[in-house]
């Protein structure tokens, strides 16, 4: 199964904080929902579903979809499958006839799949802001000194975002 980790990113390299005062680019927004359909589900851990739930995520254009919420501590969510772990979420989407599974926020879920290998490509949709308070991608140190990638795909989006496709060399 091919896994596609998305995140939208800062010019600076940072996650884009999202929140009231600094809501979510349109575009890189657009741009999720698109990907998620055209894989047919996304997995994101709970305390990003929870945010989307409260905005409204439960429904819309993913009402369709099979999401899958990565969490040790959650025991039901409407209209998500809860997984403990990341390679539980990828074999319940396989067991689904996915070819594709598109990983969404947070940070340490990302970190997750990447400390485990388990992801082939990347899109990082970059956003024209500096943010200095925002997280960004670490790597186990041991296991990532380095890691070649290879661009597959650039193009712009709306409104100054920057699209950037991907792969992992293995």
């Amino acid at each position: 199964m091919k896994t596609i980790l998305w995140a939208t990113l800062t010019a600076n390299g940072n996650y884009a904080q999202s929140g009231p005062e600094n809501p979510p680019k349109p575009e890189a927004l657009a741009d999720f929902a698109a990907q998620a359909k055209a894989a047919g589900n996304f997995i994101v851990g709970r305390r990003t579903y929870e945010a989307m739930a409260g905005n409204g995520g439960g429904g819309g254009p993913f009402a369709d979809l099979d999401i899958v919420v990565v969490s040790a501590s959650a025991k039901e969510l409407p209209g998500a499958k809860i997984a403990s772990s990341p390679q539980e979420a990828l074999d319940y989407l396989r067991d689904k006839g996915h070819s594709t599974a598109l990983l969404s926020g947070g940070g340490a879920l990302h970190q997750a799949f990447l400390g485990q290998g388990l992801v082939d490509e990347l899109i990082f949709n970059i956003a024209p802001v500096l943010e200095g308070k925002g997280l960004n991608i670490l790597l186990d140190q041991e296991k990532y000194a380095f890691q070649e990638v290879s661009l597959i795909d650039s193009r712009p989006l709306e409104g100054g975002v920057v699209q950037l496709r991907y792969a992992l060399a293995r």
